[in-house]
């Protein structure tokens, strides 16, 4: 059974951990939060004993390391518990800064540690089936790929002050999507942004309604859009169109009932908190890690995933910025 340490036992870190607890292939050993009680009622939940973040790293008892903690230590963690021989799960983004993901997968590659990086939408079981039958040539040969996120609301505008920007925050989730249906790299990005649902946002330098156009070398283009406003719930949808056809997943709604009368046809509404939507999808991502650790298979989303999509996420809000197109090495 694979022993876990569980750096943050925040809303993120809660979700993980109880996946964990509940696997039945896998325990929380050890928890660790800057917040004391935080992290002993978590720990009291899932069967798991409080620890300092440097105590679960050197611990010998631990076999793997989930680093849910705030984004500014993803990377100093990652190379501490690598350099311990842990394989780490850690949520995106490894940094802010793509020298400093760089400089961190340089000490995961020497010590050919295992490092599953966070985007869990490609674990959504939606989304992996489009994905599957795109690789099998479904709709034959890809030619644009359409991605729609839009939150139910925006976070405070003091959010957006240590975030990094909407592209680098809410939209890297869509990037990584593209990249994983596209299956290729995209080398321009073309980005535009405005803040129309929360002046205070803008104020602080960012925007909460996005678009972004990527091509690859190939021509193939995706197309992304992002809200931080739908009145409506959670909006997640994607649509790949090939030569051969086209490929569509849309949103879940809380039941699939619908009733019918003169007035129309009418459903429940769709699914309000990632936290609910994707629920399945955390879940199948921390078991997918459990099986790759335990079995010695290789694992994805990687940390080049997580530099990739950075790299993007970089060069949509540059773009953003410039008004003009930004290439990507």
């Amino acid at each position: 059974m694979l022993r876990f340490g569980v750096l943050g036992a925040g809303r993120i870190g809660k979700v993980h951990a109880r996946t964990i607890a509940a696997s039945g292939k896998a325990k929380v050993a050890y928890l660790a939060d800057a917040l004391p009680k935080a992290a002993a009622d978590l720990a009291a939940e899932v069967g798991a004993k409080v620890a300092s973040v440097e105590d679960i790293i050197a611990a010998k008892d631990v076999d793997a390391v989930l680093i849910a903690t705030p984004t500014p230590f993803h990377a100093d963690q990652i190379e501490a518990a690598s350099n311990a021989g842990k394989a780490v799960l850690c949520e995106k983004p490894v940094s802010l800064s793509v020298a400093r993901i760089e400089e961190c997968l340089k000490t995961v590659a020497k010590n050919k540690t295992t490092l599953m990086i966070g985007f869990n939408r490609r674990f959504d079981t939606n989304f992996a089936s489009l994905e599957k039958r795109l690789r099998q040539g479904a709709v034959g040969s890809i030619e644009l790929a359409t991605i729609i996120s839009r939150d139910p609301a925006p976070p405070p505008a003091d959010y957006v002050k240590s975030s990094g920007g909407i592209f680098r925050d809410m939209m890297i989730h869509d990037l990584d999507l593209a990249r994983f249906l596209v299956g290729e790299e995209f080398v321009v990005v073309n980005a535009l942004g405005a803040a129309l649902v929360d002046k205070a946002i803008g104020a602080e330098g960012d925007c909460d309604t996005a678009a972004v156009q990527m091509q690859t070398a190939s021509g193939k283009i995706a197309v992304i859009t992002n809200s931080r406003r739908a009145t409506y719930g959670y909006d997640q949808r994607i649509e790949v169109h090939g030569s051969k056809g086209m490929l569509r997943a849309g949103n879940v709604h809380n039941t699939t009932v619908e009733v019918a009368t003169a007035d129309g046809f009418h459903a429940d509404p769709i699914l309000h908190f990632f936290t609910e939507r994707y629920g399945q999808a955390y879940s199948a991502e921390v078991v997918t890690f459990i099986d790759a650790v335990t079995n010695g298979k290789t694992v994805a989303p990687s940390g080049f995933d997580g530099l990739q999509a950075q790299k993007l996420a970089d060069a949509a809000t540059e773009s953003w910025k410039t008004g003009k197109p930004v290439k990507v090495a």
